[in-house]
This record gives structure tokens, C-alpha cells and sequence, in this order.
């Protein structure tokens, strides 16, 4: 199975509005971290070729859950088995939140991010017009104490002329690099489909390493 089949076998399996309700760590998850306006959803769907997988909410902030979809295979019976998940997380970001719905961000996201045992890594979705924003660096500084994979995505790619695109993964892969060897950048298009095989061959040696 090439590592873009495997991402278009996901499928939704459950959204969590409470850390005591996720079923116990097991296999190995992805989660995909970003503003709300990044185009976190689009990347997501693009990557796993399916339309509305992940949906965007048009009020910020309003979408206060956290959503898994399995990844799957055939084994050498035939038999469909589970490989890994994708987790979309939470935008975070928003100016127009209410004070509790970002207290229930902080409380669910931050305790997944920084307690669940089977996050291995986290996307994270930039807009590459305005990357490493101060919402994103507070968001790396928290996944920098956790010690997981990071890959920082940036897309809309397709709105930047070819300088502008080489200063922002310039400015990507310096950044990666002050984190160290578990970090990674590149640039996306969701709109274009351009940089979906380095994304999928990103997250595939991550599974199975």
C-alpha cells in the first residue's frame, strides 16, 4: 500500500469533548494543530482525497472537539486493520472566542497534546502569508515540552510569488531547526494539491518507525 492509499483509507471514527472519554492509548496518532483560519480542515481533506472529512466552522472558535479518524490496511487475510489515527484538533487563535470556550480549548487540547501516550506527532498548519505567529511559537513551546515529531506545513503556498515562497520555508526550516532533528517543514497548497506526496511520506515514516 503506498503511503498515499494509506491516508485516503481514513474514516471517521469519534469526536471527544472530554479527555476521560477517549478510548485508552493504543496505536499511534497524528495530530493536525493550526489557526482557525489556516486551512487546517482543507489539508486534511486533501490529503486523504475526501471532501468534507474534516469540517471548518464559519465562526471562529466554535468547533470545540477533538475528532479521530482511523487509518487502515489489509493484512495478508484480507481483513481491513487499524494502523494509526488522525486527530484533528481545535483551531486556536480566535479573537472573537468567549473566555470559556477558551478555557475548554486550553483544558482539552493542552491536556491531550501534553498527556496522551500515543501522540507521536503534530502538524502543524501555517499560513505561509503569516507564519510563526505569536499563537503558533506559544504552540511550540508547549509541544517542546512534550518532546513529539513536528512538521510545520505551510499552505496557501499558491498566494506566494516564487521569492516570497523561498523566504517563508527558509524562514520554516530555521525555525524546525532551532527545535532540532524532530522537526520538519515544507510548503502546501491545498487549493493546488502541491506538496501532498511529501506530506503523506512525512507522516508515514512517522507511523512506522
Amino acid at each position: 500500500m503506498s503511503a498515499l492509499t494509506l491516508f485516503h483509507s481514513a474514516r471517521f471514527t469519534v469526536s471527544v469533548a472530554d479527555l476521560a472519554a477517549m478510548a485508552p492509548p493504543a496505536l499511534p496518532e497524528i495530530a493536525f494543530a493550526g489557526r482557525s483560519n489556516a486551512g487546517k480542515s482543507t489539508v486534511i481533506n486533501v490529503l486523504t482525497q475526501q471532501k468534507r472529512l474534516a469540517f471548518s466552522s464559519k465562526t471562529p472558535g466554535r468547533t470545540q472537539l477533538l475528532n479521530f479518524f482511523a487509518l487502515t490496511e489489509k493484512n495478508e487475510l484480507g481483513e481491513r486493520v487499524e494502523r494509526g489515527y488522525l486527530v484533528d484538533l481545535p483551531g486556536y487563535g480566535y479573537a472573537r472566542a468567549e473566555a470559556g470556550q477558551r478555557a475548554t480549548w486550553d483544558t482539552l487540547v493542552g491536556g491531550y497534546v501534553g498527556h496522551r501516550q500515543s501522540l507521536i506527532g503534530i502538524v502543524l498548519v501555517m499560513d505561509a502569508r503569516r507564519p510563526l505567529l505569536p499563537a503558533d511559537e506559544a504552540l511550540l513551546q508547549f509541544v517542546d515540552r512534550r518532546g513529539c515529531l513536528l512538521h510545520l506545513l505551510l499552505n496557501k503556498a499558491d498566494q506566494l510569488g516564487t521569492v516570497e515562497r523561498r523566504a517563508a520555508l527558509a524562514g520554516a526550516q530555521r525555525r524546525a531547526e532551532r527545535i532540532g532533528p524532530r522537526a520538519s517543514a515544507q510548503l502546501f497548497s491545498g487549493l493546488k494539491r502541491e506538496g501532498v506526496e511529501e506530506l503523506a511520506a512525512t507522516l508515514t515514516r512517522w507511523l512506522f518507525a
